[in-house]
């Protein structure tokens, strides 16, 4: 049977006693034991009802046997959803009662909280910790280490991502088969991966950039991960020597600056080092270049859509530009309002076309329809140029969206819980420059009474995730606002865009 997915990440490794996975402790995974633990999942799932097309959602720690759920699904035929460690009951709740999977797999320590939210959903709830604990291996030592392969289509949905919208409701993002492999099989190629590469993994895997990027490029092209659960500066230090290639967001890239470990010695062998999810400093471009001898490639990509665009692996990285548009992809520069194309040099809205672009919200055909062009190309919501020599500038985002740390973050979201606590009138929430996450969250609040600040901050600290929550909060008489009423949040941006300042 065929399942293009499948047969191109994982099939080539089903025999291969070659390493895939280094663990922090030094302990191995080869390709085939991780396969095998993949297939007994596979059975388990299948077992509990779950069929191809179905869903499964998933919030767990990073670890082998995290990453072979996600292989294991796509051996099924099962829609995979990986959902952000750091959400509240509150919030998986949302997500499970939307996408309606038949299991919902966490951390045992969050199997009280999640419980009810199955239940009501009609999910069955599995466990499984970092450390391969929990009810699922429990139940997959007691099945086949074989499984058939489902058979599927490229245009049959392989995972669900969920981003966050201007109104509040998160979106699914329905990517296909076709969606995730067509970006890996670029990326390899455009980035030179191969058999003898081992990537620095320390990246989340229910993010694109960590799953759908470094984790399908390596499983293409029969790479290696040092495979961390998180970033730590030492473990960091203790991998470089044994990588060649590292993909990180700015934090990673800033934190290691501070490190006086990292040194062109430490990294002399490695051929890469990648950057995304939100933009880099030139001045850390700047500060890793002359201190290491390597320059960052930053490229750009968004939960929609994978990776859209690259700096070269040969030729100028240049920065402040996110690249080039990589192959299959199109992309197009265009007045927001008309979908005119500006001319070159020109600021309108980045919008893309190829095979890596997904194919709608789940569930939600009007928001599908508003965000794509009748010729298929795709409103990103950044706002961007093209120079002269062809690089893609992002210079804003017309949502207000705040990237802090990797992560997508929506005011309108933070501003609903906000405008619910006791003494807000109205909220304006804002992202700032900050010299380690990049952005940081700042709360503007108007006072309808007695305002406590940090009453509210720990109101809202349980619902919301932690890398949402705003790291300041500050009351003022009234927002500003424009001649039509709307809050002018350039002006609060420019008001306290040296909060974090070093």
């Amino acid at each position: 049977m065929a399942n293009p997915l499948f047969d191109a990440l994982f099939r080539p490794h089903l025999d291969s006693d070659r390493v895939f996975l280094e663990l922090a402790d030094g302990s191995q995974w080869r390709f085939r034991e991780f396969l095998i633990c993949a297939a007994r999942f596979a059975n388990v799932f299948t077992d509990a009802g779950v069929k191809p097309g179905d869903r499964i959602a998933v919030q767990i720690a990073k670890s082998p046997e995290a990453l072979a759920v996600y292989a294991a699904c796509v051996k099924a035929g099962i829609v995979f959803l990986p959902l952000n460690t750091a959400y509240t009951a509150d919030e998986v709740d949302y997500f499970v009662g939307d996408a309606t999977p038949g299991v919902v797999i966490c951390d045992p320590k969050n199997e009280a909280a999640l419980t009810p939210v199955a239940e009501r959903h009609g999910a069955r709830l599995l466990t499984l910790d970092g450390s391969g604990g929990g009810s699922l291996p429990g139940l997959a030592a007691l099945v086949s280490d074989r499984f058939e392969t489902r058979d599927r289509q490229s245009s049959d949905l392989a995972a669900f991502l969920y981003t966050s919208g201007t109104t509040g409701r998160s979106k699914g993002a329905m990517l296909t088969q076709e969606n995730l492999l067509s970006n890996a099989q670029s990326l390899v190629g455009y980035w030179r991966f191969t058999e003898d590469d081992v990537l620095l993994h320390a990246l989340p895997i229910f993010h694109t950039h960590g799953l759908f990027v470094a984790s399908n490029v390596c499983l293409l092209a029969g790479a290696q991960m040092i495979f961390l659960p998180a970033f730590d500066p030492d473990a960091m230090i203790a991998g470089l020597p044994k990588a060649t290639t590292m993909m990180g967001v700015p934090t990673f890239y800033t934190r290691l600056l501070d490190d006086p470990r990292l040194t062109k010695d430490l990294v002399g062998h490695m051929r890469l080092f990648v950057s995304g999810s939100a933009p880099l400093l030139a001045e850390t471009h700047i500060e890793f270049e002359e201190r290491t001898g390597h320059r960052i490639l930053e490229r750009y990509g968004m939960t929609e859509t994978n990776m859209n665009t690259s700096n070269p692996y040969d030729g100028e990285r240049r920065a402040g530009t996110v690249g080039f548009p990589l192959p299959q992809v199109e992309l197009r520069i265009a007045d927001p309002d008309t979908g005119a194309a500006v001319a070159q040099g020109e600021i309108g809205g980045i919008e893309v076309r190829g095979p890596n672009v997904f194919v709608g919200y789940w569930q939600m055909p009007e928001k599908t329809a508003e965000d794509f062009r009748e010729d298929g190309f795709f409103k990103t919501g950044d706002l961007g140029k093209v120079d002269e020599d062809g690089y893609v500038h992002i210079v804003g985002r017309s949502k207000d969206l705040i990237i802090s740390g990797g992560y997508n973050i929506y005011p309108k979201e933070i501003e609903l819980l906000l405008d619910e606590q006791a003494g807000v009138k109205e909220s304006a929430v804002i992202g700032v420059p900050h010299p380690d996450f990049g952005e940081g969250v700042v709360g503007v609040l108007v006072s309808a009474g007695d305002l406590d600040t940090d009453a509210v901050a720990e109101s809202i600290r349980s619902r919301i995730a932690r890398f949402k929550q705003p790291k300041a909060l500050f009351v003022v008489d009234e927002l500003p606002r424009n001649t039509m009423g709307k809050v002018q949040k350039n002006v609060l941006r420019d008001r306290y865009k040296d909060l974090f300042a070093k």
